[in-house]
């Protein structure tokens, strides 16, 4: 089964940062050029989304809702249960990043591709994750503040600040300007997805080499992160079944069905990083490491998902027309 090359990319990063960690003063320029990554990668979030698009999509308000409660309800409570596994299972630091993992928003553009490779509802999976993902920059620090409180690694009040500063701040700076600015990202969004991806590699790499400076790693072992593993595929099966099937429960058809299991059971990676760093500061290695694994591990299994949906009988004999038409590959040149 095909890794996805990004993540190659940061787990390279990683190894970058282990061996060559930023110290002193490059450890200053490396946290003032991540900090200002952050706010450009909000700001270009900002610009990029389409409001007639998602004023179009409230019209779909059962399946959105769906969407934001599996997201921001289900994924947290069965994160807070999770917490049985501490020590046995999980140290106390790699619970908070599986709690952290639960909290953040929903992935765009991974979520349009499978639900268009399952002949799923493609509109509606555009609108679902773009709600997340605006939903996320406000109810994601409220929740870390409610659940994860001052065990997060240095979580404060100062931090829901440095949200406001560095994510909604700049997210609402490009929607201000996107009347002007939406053409020219539209025109260059491969060059664009390029920043945005080279962005998330330096938060990873400042975020790796404070954990290194910091010696945190040696809390880490094989057995830990084989538990990790297994936790976090129990999570992704038990969201998998439960947006699948209670999507049915709900009454809806096999296409929203479709949208809401890719959309409602998936974490972006893009939004979970920058936020992470602002949150955990030091601690933020351990944080994101939950989220990593967790992204790599949806990729596959929602692939597989995906190209099996597709040969469903119910697919061939009632497909959606314009489904793969409306992929929006220039919806996020962003990595989810």
């Amino acid at each position: 089964m095909p890794i996805d090359p990004y993540i190659l990319l940061l787990l390279g990063t990683v190894g970058l940062a282990a061996l060559f960690p930023a110290r002193g003063t490059g450890a200053d320029i490396a946290s003032g050029a991540s900090t200002a990554a952050i706010a450009f990668l909000f700001f270009l979030y900002g610009a990029r989304l389409s409001t007639r698009e998602a004023l179009d999509g409230l019209r779909h308000w059962r399946l959105h809702g769906t969407v934001l409660a599996c997201t921001f309800v289900v994924f947290p409570l069965l994160g807070l249960a999770a917490r049985g596994l501490v020590p046995v299972l999980l140290t106390h630091p790699l619970y908070q990043g599986l709690l952290f993992l639960t909290l953040v928003p929903s992935t765009i553009q991974s979520s349009i591709a499978f639900t268009s490779i399952a002949r799923g509802n493609v509109p509606a999976a555009i609108c679902a994750g773009s709600f997340s993902s605006l939903a996320g920059i406000v109810i994601t620090p409220l929740l870390a503040a409610a659940l994860l409180g001052n065990s997060g690694g240095g979580f404060s009040a100062d931090s829901l600040v440095k949200i406001v500063l560095q994510l909604l701040v700049p997210f609402l700076a490009g929607q201000l300007l996107r009347r002007w600015i939406g053409g020219f990202i539209t025109r260059h969004k491969k060059i664009l997805g390029l920043v945005d991806r080279g962005s998330i590699l330096l938060v990873v790499y400042t975020a790796f080499s404070e954990g290194m400076v910091q010696g945190i790693w040696h809390q880490v072992s094989a057995v830990r992160l084989a538990g990790l593993l297994v936790v976090e595929a129990v999570i992704l099966a038990v969201m998998l079944a439960l947006t699948w099937y209670g999507g049915k429960a709900l009454r809806f058809n096999r296409e929203d069905r479709i949208a809401i299991q890719f959309a409602g059971s998936k974490k972006s990676l893009a939004s979970g990083l920058p936020m992470a760093s602002v949150l955990f500061g030091a601690h933020a290695s351990l944080a994101v490491l939950p989220l990593m694994l967790f992204h790599q591990m949806q990729l596959m299994v929602c692939a597989v998902i995906a190209k099996r949906r597709a040969r469903d009988p119910e697919a061939a004999t009632n497909p959606t027309p314009a489904a793969a038409s409306r992929i929006a590959v220039g919806t996020g040149t962003r990595s989810d």
